[in-house]
C-alpha cells in the first residue's frame, strides 16, 4: 500500500533523512519510534508529499507521490492524516469540520456529507458534542474528531504523526482506544508515538530511527524481545522503564 526507496531529505545542507526504505502492507499497522530529532515526523509527512523529498520515490497504492504529473490533493484526500495539534477549523462546529472536506473535494451532498459525519462521532463517542466548536471539548475529544474527520473520506490509509503527545495522560487512551479499534478492523496504518503500549498491542512491525536513518524495521516481536542495535536497546530500556 505504501512503499518508499531510499528517502532523502535535506533542510539546507542538514540531511533529515538518509536513504529510508521501508513498505506497508494492506491492512498492516507500522509504528515508527525513535529519540526526538530522529526524522519520524518528518518521515511520515513525505508519504503523503506534505514534504517534499529531493532523493528517492514513494508510492501509495500505486500512484506515485513524488511524480510531479500526480494530482496531490487528490492524493491526499485518500490517505487520513491526523496531526499532533488536531488542525481542526475552530470557527467551525464539529459536524461542519466533518463535512467541508467531504462537500468540497468528494462532492457529496451536504445532507450525505452530514448523515456520514454524525455516524463517525457516534463511533468515536461525541455524537453528542455535534453542534459545539472546537474550543469548548478536551484535548482527547479533539483529537478524536481529527480521526473521525480523517475517516470521514474513506481513506485507503492512515498516517498518524505522534497523534497523543499534546495530551494530557488521562487523555490518551480515549484517543488509543480509537486507533485500536481502527487497527483490528484492518484499516492500513503509519502511526509516529512513543505509545508502546499501543505498539506492542496492534503493530505488526516497527521502524525504529535515528539520525535520520531507519536503524531497524522488523517485526514487533522482534523488536521488544531481542532489538538488534545498541540504539534501539537504549531507547527501550529509557521509554519502558
Amino acid at each position: 500500500m505504501i512503499q518508499l526507496n531510499n528517502v532523502s531529505k535535506w533542510y539546507g545542507s542538514f540531511q533529515v533523512l538518509t536513504d529510508c526504505t521501508t513498505e506497508v502492507k494492506k491492512g498492516e499497522v507500522v509504528v515508527v519510534c525513535g529519540p526526538s530529532g530522529s526524522g519520524k515526523s518528518t518521515l511520515i509527512k513525505t508519504v503523503n508529499g506534505l514534504e517534499p523529498i529531493q532523493q528517492g520515490s514513494i508510492t501509495i497504492d500505486g500512484v506515485s507521490v513524488t511524480d510531479r504529473k500526480t494530482n496531490l490533493s487528490k492524493l491526499r484526500s485518500r490517505v487520513g492524516m491526523v496531526f499532533q495539534h488536531f488542525e481542526l477549523f475552530p470557527h467551525l462546529s464539529i459536524v461542519q469540520n466533518l463535512t467541508l472536506a467531504q462537500i468540497k473535494v468528494l462532492g457529496r451532498g451536504r445532507d450525505e456529507a452530514t448523515a456520514k459525519g454524525l455516524k463517525l462521532l457516534d463511533r468515536v463517542g461525541l455524537r453528542a458534542h455535534a453542534d459545539k466548536f472546537p474550543g469548548q471539548l478536551s484535548g482527547g475529544q479533539q483529537q478524536r474528531v481529527a480521526i473521525a474527520r480523517a475517516l470521514s473520506m474513506d481513506p485507503i490509509a492512515m498516517l498518524f504523526d505522534e497523534p497523543t503527545s499534546a495530551l494530557d495522560p488521562e487523555m490518551i487512551n480515549e484517543v488509543l482506544d480509537v486507533m485500536v479499534e481502527l487497527a483490528q478492523e484492518g484499516m492500513t496504518m503509519m502511526c509516529v508515538t512513543h505509545e508502546m503500549g499501543f505498539a506492542k498491542k496492534v503493530a505488526h512491525r516497527v521502524i525504529f530511527m535515528d539520525r535520520g536513518l531507519i536503524v531497524e524495521d522488523d517485526r514487533k516481536d522482534a523488536f521488544f524481545e531481542n532489538p538488534k542495535s545498541d540504539r534501539a536497546k537504549d531507547f527501550l530500556a529509557k521509554i519502558l522503564h
